[in-house]
């Protein structure tokens, strides 16, 4: 109440005032006008009074005189008429004139001097004539007649009707100021106090540990970015309260498992308070024109690498070096295309790389995902290389390494993670500039037998690239394995098989196994308290107008090495070799549309699309078919419906470094049901031999696995559930961002002098 009253007070106040200051401009106005009309009422009888006066002057008094002035000091307000002659003697007066103007007033002198009327106002107690005093407010209006003509009107009534204008002010100002008062003090109570309580009651049970939903306040008003921001708080304080709790619990129970927190404190102290510098093709916010709203929105990608690295970036302040992609990066980059981000707590610095259309098409669309993509993948889909592409690529991780070196001056000894397969060369561009600097790169896609990388006919380049690293980073220990066999074929280097280094020119290079991965749920409690496996399943099925009491899921980008097209065989020859399936088992595919400018993934997508046209058609009966087909991308609340609603998730990919589908799968399944057929040829397997294990090119062994996963009695699934689920939140993504940091942090660099290499543009 106190605080509604502080605020309306001043209010209450400010409204009095203005409506007094309007009281008193009314009234002065009024004032004004009434003067002036009676004003021109004199001017235009006097000038009528003239003509009618004139004939009779000059013949002195004269009782015909007299009686016209009699007759005209009849009017409204005229309280007289006086006609003097030249010297100023009366020659007629109205009676009920006062005695003092028995000789012309002083008016009637201006007048007769200037040959033109003569208006005064006179207030009482003025002077009229003379030393004499008169009583009352009056207006004296003098005219040139041969003599003079003048008119003395009373103006009291002018008095009489300011006064009312006066108290109609007060009353007016009076009944708005309590009106407006009243008003006010039920919106503040609306808008603003009473939110204000139910904000301050939320923080209350948010700080006492206790779950409330946040107070609702009206779109569009001013609480709403104070909404947002205590939103923020609200989750830090339960994020932070809930890593608090794990810790204590991890530390009761001597299990060491890693969290964001965790993370960040443990590579603060192992960066010294250096920064951290992350370069990859991909940014990790995307600000994109809204055609909706006419605004600006921003994107985060999925992305397993934003989840772990952001934490470490965030503690130390870093810099991420990326490809600005976004139709509406460069508005909001500033002059040195910098952004602080996140956007609602900026924490590091995303600095953007500009390429045109041509480089895109040159380094991404064509040497990295036409030529290293399927190379390495191994999935029958022929590689392209091409000259110009190749240009293309080298240009752009040049583009890429004078960035990192702009960002990089005037740190000691600094630190880089590179990031994939689109900047092999760069790690090499970045350690001749700076020798003191710590480089690794992570290669998140397989890694082929020298054989098959052979095929590319820059190996040795790309090779030599990687190599200017301190560490590269694979997801499995074949795919080291694998690199160490290329080097000794492309390059002349020692190959350090005891320790998996390679010593080139002096320069060593550590290879190692990290097996990327997921930031599991720690805190699930509001999961639990939505729908069961079982409801959400009819809530989806619902929602897609189908039929069907067991579901399976598929999350794919869609992409030839994902087996999306073999998985889609494999359940048409279960349903043949199953019928009882039928009607009953239904597979939902999410597939998100993926590098479409490309004509193999293009075709891809309508053979795909084909593909589940064709099973349907034999297969669908009413409101069932086998396979739902969903081509576009959905966020990762979306896709955790359906993983907590599917009997069976399918990973059939046909080589992939670890697939993060599978682990995705697994932390989702808070219940522990629900089963997992993983593809043999995917790096997750390794992992999780608790999964169904299936060769996606054979249709019947996958035809059996799914049968096999719908028949699991639910105390297996259970069983096999749990073990991949601590293996998944043991060796979650903030252990693969601490381990390899960590060994990265731990290499002793021995720099020769700084060499300054000329930066292009």
């Amino acid at each position: 109440m106190r605080t509604t009253l502080k605020i309306v007070l001043p209010l209450i106040v400010s409204v009095a005032l203005v409506s007094l200051l309007f009281a008193a401009y009314q009234v002065r106005t009024e004032r004004r006008n009434l003067r002036s009309d009676l004003s021109r009422r004199a001017e235009i009888l006097g000038d009528s009074l003239q003509e009618t006066v004139e004939p009779l002057l000059g013949n002195g008094p004269n009782k015909n005189l007299q009686r016209l002035v009699a007759r005209f000091g009849q009017r409204e307000h005229l309280q007289g008429v006086a006609v003097y002659d030249v010297q100023g003697t009366a020659i007629a007066v109205t009676t009920g004139l006062p005695p003092e103007f028995q000789t012309s007033p002083a008016v009637a002198t201006r007048a007769a001097q200037r040959d033109a009327g003569q208006g005064e106002f006179l207030t009482k107690d003025s002077s009229a004539a003379g030393d004499e005093k008169y009583l009352g407010p009056m207006h004296i209006f003098a005219l040139q007649a041969a003599g003079t003509l003048v008119l003395f009107h009373d103006t009291s009534y002018i008095d009489t009707q300011v006064q009312h204008t006066l108290r109609d002010a007060f009353v007016n100002a009076a009944i708005q100021t309590i009106l407006i008062s009243l008003l006010a003090f039920v919106l503040v109570r609306w808008t603003f106090t009473a939110p204000l309580a139910m904000t301050a009651k939320w923080l209350r049970t948010l700080r006492t540990g206790q779950t409330h939903a946040p107070p609702m306040t009206p779109q569009g008003e001013i609480f709403d970015q104070l909404h947002q921001e205590v939103t923020h708080l609200a989750h830090d304080l339960n994020a932070a309260r809930a890593s608090a709790e794990e810790e204590a619990r991890l530390r009761d129970s001597n299990v060491s498992i890693w969290t964001a927190e965790r993370l960040r404190v443990s590579l603060r102290n192992k960066l010294q308070d250096k920064p951290l510098f992350v370069v990859s093709n991909r940014e990790p916010y995307l600000n994109v024109y809204s055609e909706k709203n006419n605004s600006i929105e921003i994107i985060v990608p999925a992305s397993g690498v934003v989840t772990a690295i952001e934490p470490v970036l965030v503690a130390c302040d870093g810099t991420w070096i990326a490809h600005g992609s976004g139709s509406a990066d460069r508005e909001v980059s500033d002059a040195y295309d910098h952004q602080r981000v996140p956007p609602e707590r900026p924490s590091y610095t995303l600095r953007r790389v500009w390429l045109s259309n041509e480089e895109e098409k040159g380094y991404y669309q064509g040497f990295a995902n036409e030529g290293l993509w399927p190379l390495c993948h191994i999935a029958h889909t022929r590689p392209v290389f091409r000259p110009e592409d190749w240009t293309h690529y080298q240009r752009v991780n040049r583009r890429f390494a004078d960035a990192v070196l702009q960002e990089m001056e005037g740190t000691e000894s600094p630190i880089l993670l590179a990031q994939d397969y689109h900047l092999a060369l760069l790690p090499r561009m970045v350690k001749e500039a700076r020798p003191d600097a710590r480089v690794a790169i992570f290669w998140h896609i397989p890694w082929p037998n020298p054989e098959v990388f052979g095929i590319c006919p820059w190996q040795r380049e790309l090779v030599d690239g990687l190599l200017g690293a301190d560490l590269i980073g694979f997801h499995i220990q074949s795919h080291c394995n694998n690199f160490l066999e290329t080097v000794d074929r492309a390059v002349e280097a020692l190959t350090e098989w005891d320790r998996f280094a390679v010593n080139r020119q002096g320069h060593v290079t550590r290879v190692r196994p990290y097996p990327i991965s997921v930031a599991f749920p720690e805190n699930g409690h509001a999961l639990n308290e939505a729908r069961n496996a079982g409801e959400e399943r009819a809530a989806l099925c619902s929602e897609l107008g189908i039929d069907g009491s067991l579901l399976g899921v598929g999350v794919d980008r869609v992409d030839y090495t994902k087996g999306i097209i073999e998985r889609f065989r494999g359940i048409e020859h279960f349903l043949d070799v199953y019928p009882a399936y039928q009607h009953r088992f239904t597979f939902v595919q999410i597939g998100a549309p993926s590098r479409t400018e490309i004509d193999r993934y293009k075709h891809f997508l309508d053979e795909v699309s084909a593909e589940a046209d064709r099973i349907n058609a034999r297969f669908q009966a009413g409101r069932w078919k086998p396979i739902v087909l969903l081509k576009k991308h959905h966020s990762h609340e979306e896709i955790a419906r359906y993983y907590k609603a599917a009997s069976v998730c399918l990973v059939t990919s046909l080589h992939d470094g670890m697939n993060l589908v599978a682990k995705e799968f697994v932390a989702a399944r808070e219940d522990e049901r629900g089963v997992l057929m993983l593809s043999t040829f995917a790096g997750a397997a390794h992992e999780l031999p608790d999964a169904l294990l299936v060769n996606p090119y054979d249709v019947q062994q996958v035809a059996e696995a799914i049968h096999r996963a719908l028949e699991m009695p639910e105390e297996e699934q259970f069983r096999r559930m749990q073990r991949m689920r601590e293996n998944v939140r043991e060796h979650n993504v903030y252990r693969w961002a601490a381990h390899l940091l960590s060994d990265l942090t731990e290499i002793r660099i021995d720099a020769p002098e700084r060499i300054e290499v000329p930066q292009t543009s």
